[in-house]
């Protein structure tokens, strides 16, 4: 647990074991020598701002934990973190909307860091209209929404993939960020009482095992989903680098056809 005596080096050493790398690794990637490395870890050297920028950037330490690394050292923090209602954040916003209105009849969401939905387009509603009103409750979690049992779980068919595809997915992204809110998130989701499959399904799940699949039962039918996850590849704003859009794609032609039927349904009077 970071406290205020928690120094860079520990913080670096920290990370480079996230990494699985040794002082040797790393120090090599860095261009850097092994003592010198060792020096800073140890606190017996204080690495210059640069200097911590540029080890971060070998480890792959995301922006808001490169702050933190930054702090630790003595120097500023070096990336913003503007409110979603900062004027200079309303481009990236209406770049967002723009995407997730294009991409309708087919449903697609926003989160942020912490799987919290920050915007939805119109096909993300008639999925996830029957779940509890208590999983509505802003902030939304996305991850607690699919696999809690009030929410889309009992309509999901391949549940037992899908419940471990998500969770394999949130431990990839625990052992990028080391965050803790995402932790116990893990361990909220992992305690839900698992759901039965619906059907029997094979592991490759007839895509040839290329991607999991979401598999959900509406009013349409059964609808199955390939997703796509877009990010902001160039943002030097720590809200912005951790925007991601979610995006559904219908899987076969039956799920292209019921998602355009659902969609007229909710369009007519």
């Amino acid at each position: 647990m970071l406290s205020d005596t928690t120094t860079v080096g520990e913080l670096l050493r920290d990370w480079r074991q996230r990494r699985r790398l040794s002082q040797l690794d790393l120090a090599s990637e860095a261009e850097i020598s092994q003592r010198h490395l060792s020096f800073i870890e140890s606190g017996r050297s204080a690495p210059s701002r640069e200097m911590v920028l540029h080890l971060a950037e070998q480890l792959s330490v995301p922006p808001r934990e490169s702050n933190t690394l930054l702090t630790a050292a003595g120097y500023a923090p070096v990336y913003s973190m503007r409110s979603g209602d900062d004027p200079q954040f309303a481009a990236a916003k209406k770049a967002v909307s723009l995407i997730l209105k294009g991409h309708e009849p087919f449903p697609a969401l926003a989160i942020d860091r912490h799987w919290h939905m920050i915007e939805a387009n119109g096909a993300v509603a008639p999925l996830i209209a029957d779940v509890d009103c208590a999983l509505l409750e802003p902030p939304v979690n996305v991850l607690r929404l699919s696999l809690h049992p009030n929410g889309l779980a009992p309509r999901i068919e391949n549940y037992g993939e899908w419940r471990e595809h998500v969770l394999r997915r949130l431990s990839q992204q625990i052992e990028l960020t080391a965050d803790r809110g995402l932790i116990a998130l893990r361990d909220e989701l992992k305690g839900y009482q698992t759901q039965p499959q619906r059907r029997p399904l094979k592991p490759s799940l007839g895509l040839g095992g290329i991607a999991v699949p979401f598999k959900i039962a509406t009013d349409a039918g059964v609808l199955s989903f390939l997703t796509t996850t877009t990010v902001f590849g160039t943002a030097l704003d720590i809200s912005l680098s951790e925007l991601a859009i979610e995006s559904f794609f219908p899987a076969d032609e039956a799920t292209a056809n019921g998602l355009i039927g659902l969609r007229h349904a909710n369009e007519s009077p």
